[in-house]
């Protein structure tokens, strides 16, 4: 048999599907049991936006589960100084009473901003970063809060209001979009984190079963999950983004057992709010590194094996 030629490696496929949508792309996929991955820059820092979400959500499960606080513990949104978002409690307009783990399917399931900044004030910063540390999540940091992130859009904007994020200079300015100074990680080090909540180390077998049904119940059918459009495969994953930027992280399993850990983060040329390209190539890249992992022929995939990191 030939060996493949450098334009159907994998590799070269995802490349060239994110210069055809019109981003620049990061994406590291591995295989959750047998270690095998793939990687298109996997170790380059990116900001996670909402993806930072699930490491809040691993943050409030290894509270339960130490026992300092209770999932059914319940907590008030009132109607005033709610973190500003589209969805769930921070689109609603009357005083609202949920328990924290309603807040969390909140804020994973429609990545609500309120629901978030609920579950932090319980949980605190200090101890997403700490849940990362102990993971092993070496380059994955929380500087502030989802509101605060979004804060710093707005005073960078400036006057213009929205409109202004059209213009590259302002764009250039936006403190979201730099890793240096916003919530980061890195692609493999978000599937570092995948692979401990589907293998069980991330928490309990109770609370990371937990944290794997919430992942599951996303909405958002337009970015992972549109590379997998099969009755019979399952996607979970987390969404983020802020101007010019597209991310998720999720898992996809397969009904022969077959479960893939994958993270995808990109960053558009053009400031359009509505690019569904720049969507969709989330899905499209993450099914061409799943397809080659998933390949019986170990050169699809270079020949990486080990875990990830290693």
């Amino acid at each position: 048999m030939t060996e493949p030629t450098t334009r159907n490696h994998p590799r070269d496929r995802i490349r060239a599907a994110f210069a055809a949508a019109g981003v620049t792309g990061w994406l590291h996929a591995v295989d959750i049991d047998s270690a095998a991955q793939i990687e298109v820059g996997a170790d380059q820092p990116v900001v996670t936006a909402s993806v930072h979400k699930l490491c809040l959500l691993v943050a409030l499960h290894q509270h339960a589960e130490a026992g300092r606080l209770a999932l059914t513990d319940q907590v008030e949104s009132p109607a005033e100084g709610r973190t500003p978002g589209p969805t769930g409690l921070s689109a609603m307009l009357d005083p609202a009473r949920v328990s924290l783990r309603d807040a969390a399917y909140l804020m994973m399931a429609v990545s609500d901003n309120t629901a978030a900044e609920l579950l932090l004030a319980r949980v605190g910063l200090d101890a997403v970063n700490e849940t990362t540390e102990r993971l092993g999540l070496t380059r994955t940091h929380a500087v502030q809060t989802f509101g605060e992130f979004i804060t710093t859009i707005r005073e960078d904007a400036g006057h213009g209001g929205p409109q202004a994020l059209a213009d590259p200079q302002v764009l250039a300015r936006l403190r979201a979009l730099d890793p240096a100074r916003t919530n980061r990680s890195t692609p493999r080090d978000m599937t570092r984190l995948l692979g401990a909540i589907w293998r069980d180390e991330a928490c309990t077998p109770e609370h990371s079963a937990a944290v794997r049904r919430l992942l599951g119940l996303q909405v958002w059918p337009h970015r992972l999950a549109s590379g997998f459009p099969f009755d019979e495969v399952h996607v979970a994953g987390k969404t983020g983004s802020a101007p010019t930027l597209r991310n998720e992280v999720g898992v996809i399993e397969y009904p022969d057992h077959g479960r893939y850990a994958v993270a995808v983060f990109t960053r558009a040329a053009s400031p359009a709010a509505a690019l569904p390209a720049a969507d969709a190539v989330i899905g499209t890249t993450a099914r061409i590194a799943i397809d080659a992992l998933r390949s019986p022929d170990p050169r699809s995939v270079g020949g990486l094996r080990g875990r990830p990191g290693a």
